[in-house]
């Protein structure tokens, strides 16, 4: 009974204040973001798609491959996202390996940007990291027993993770 009460409350408000055609457009909105699915080979998390690249590359050259295929390095926001991309790593590869993902202080040291623009407001550093050991910029995941995030030479090969909205 509370549900229809409601309902009719907000059809009401709708109808006062020509809004239906402003929620009628959002719902479409947010329908086609849920339906639209991520390329083959790539996983859908929240709103956007993760690939594991296996191929070896130094950080800026995985950089530009995921800028060819429309995305960046994976940035990472929460504990939840990170624990997905860790299970997509090892659901690939069958083992938790190093990736680069899209961290670096490359323009100014201690002072960590993501390579697609967003905030950097979740980190998931190694014990004692990031240390800048011989000029370490870029984040590589994975590292050590705590499959956390190290700071690491970005000349350096590894594998990757991009990242694309979907």
């Amino acid at each position: 009974m509370k549900i229809l009460t409601l309902s009719a409350l907000l059809c009401a408000m709708m109808a006062l204040t020509g809004a239906d055609e402003d929620i009628n457009s959002l719902l479409e909105t947010d329908y086609v973001q849920s339906v639209r699915s991520c390329p083959s080979g790539w996983t859908a998390f929240n709103s956007r798609c993760f690939l594991y690249v296996p191929r070896v590359l130094n950080w800026a050259q995985a950089e530009r491959n995921c800028q060819s295929m429309g995305g960046n390095l994976a940035s990472v926001h929460s504990f939840q996202e990170y624990h997905e991309i860790q299970r997509m790593i090892v659901r690939v590869s069958h083992y938790s390996n190093q990736a680069w993902i899209g961290g670096s202080d490359a323009q100014q040291e201690g002072y960590w940007l993501w390579s697609d623009g967003t905030r950097f407001s979740y980190s998931h550093w190694c014990r004692g990291e990031p240390n800048n050991v011989h000029g370490q910029h870029c984040i590589q995941m994975n590292d050590s027993d705590n499959k956390c995030w190290d700071d690491f030479q970005c000349h350096a090969s590894r594998p990757s993770v991009c990242a694309k909205k979907r």
